[in-house]
């Protein structure tokens, strides 16, 4: 069963970071809906079992609580993605322009992991271990 918990994401310029997301991370899109202007109001990217929903940032209700990271700033959640082949997603990260704010490396607990923040500054985690499948 997919996961039910889905992370939002708020971007300023969504149209590229679906792309980037997509081309970098491995995504997939399974929905994109756009405004009359082509601002991306809402997509659902799929990765494995897991999804994201993302969008441009707004002026209403909703995007005065969900504003999109900086670069700089400490944040309060962020996606954590299962991965097999963490040393090919690594490289690629790094080529892909993002930054890297936790090295590769071994984890005590049997996982190998980093973390990056992405062109538009976002917080990702990347590891090896997957809890639904601890122990088995």
């Amino acid at each position: 069963m997919p996961s039910t918990v889905i992370p939002t994401i708020r971007y300023e310029n969504c149209r590229k970071m679906i792309t980037w997301l997509c081309d970098t991370l491995g995504f997939s899109r399974h929905a994109v809906h756009e405004d009359t202007n082509g601002s991306i109001l809402h997509a659902e990217l799929v990765h494995g079992d897991g999804m994201v929903m993302v969008g441009d940032a707004r002026d209403d209700d909703f995007g005065a609580l969900q504003v999109p990271a900086r670069s700089d700033a400490a944040v309060t959640q962020s996606p954590y993605l299962v991965v097999r082949d963490i040393d090919h997603l690594y490289e690629a990260v790094q080529a892909a322009g993002a930054t890297i704010v936790a090295d590769l490396q071994e984890k005590s607990y049997g996982s190998k992991e980093f973390a990056c923040r992405d062109p538009e500054g976002q917080l990702w985690n990347f590891g090896t271990y997957d809890p639904w499948r601890t122990g088995q």
